[in-house]
């Protein structure tokens, strides 16, 4: 598969050659779905915690006669009904991870890469470079380049001028190509990808020998 490649001013620069085991398979749902999920749960700390009726420090003493008070039964000042007491059912400390097989990772990367490029949400740039940390410069950059709302920029090799040029945007996510992920890719409004980052992406990801048979390549 051939894309166009254009410069930072926003001229063609080319052409670049992707890789159709990565690039151009077809939608499997099911498949990214679960993986988009599992990422989602692994992200969550499960700290949450209430204090059950053996947390609570108070008097195990009984507020109130069981009976003849002419009102409901009452037990001791721990009681989830009483004001300070323990939390009835409440949330404890657990561990939401979602295990994924390393294949699956690997499937749902690609689709939603290949799904990306399929909307046109997915460009592909020369290069993105800059001598010194400048947000001016990016924002004009990204402007000329037709990136004017939220983006994910994927680069190669050391990226950390364009992260602290990008670090008063809110809108701009700056990512190495190595460490992309389907719930990112996904989820991104617009992505620019280096040609580097395309390359690193061809040379990590694309399969040996024959297509992937779970996911099929599309037209």
């Amino acid at each position: 598969m051939e894309v166009k490649v254009i410069n930072n001013t926003g001229g063609e620069a080319g052409i670049l050659e992707l890789d159709d085991t990565v690039w151009n398979l077809k939608m499997n749902q099911p498949v990214l779905h679960q993986v988009i999920v599992a990422q989602q749960a692994n992200k969550r700390q499960g700290g949450h915690d209430t204090k059950n009726r053996s947390d609570v420090i108070s008097s195990n003493r009984k507020l109130r006669a069981q009976k003849g008070g002419g009102r409901a039964r009452l037990g001791d000042r721990s009681s989830p009904t009483q004001r300070g007491g323990a939390v009835a059912h409440g949330p404890h400390p657990k561990s939401y991870r979602i295990r994924i097989p390393v294949k699956m990772r690997r499937l749902a990367l690609k689709i939603a890469l290949s799904d990306q490029l399929r909307k046109g949400k997915i460009m592909f740039v020369d290069e993105l470079t800059a001598d010194s940390p400048s947000t001016s410069t990016l924002v004009k950059t990204l402007s000329a380049i037709g990136v004017d709302r939220k983006a994910l920029v994927i680069t190669n090799g050391d990226n950390s001028v364009l992260r602290l040029s990008a670090a008063n945007l809110a809108d701009i996510s700056i990512q190495p190509a190595d460490l992309i992920n389907p719930l990112d890719i996904f989820g991104a409004r617009k992505i620019v990808f280096t040609r580097g980052a395309a390359e690193r992406v061809n040379e990590i990801w694309a399969s040996k020998g024959r297509p992937m048979a779970a996911a099929g390549v599309g037209a």
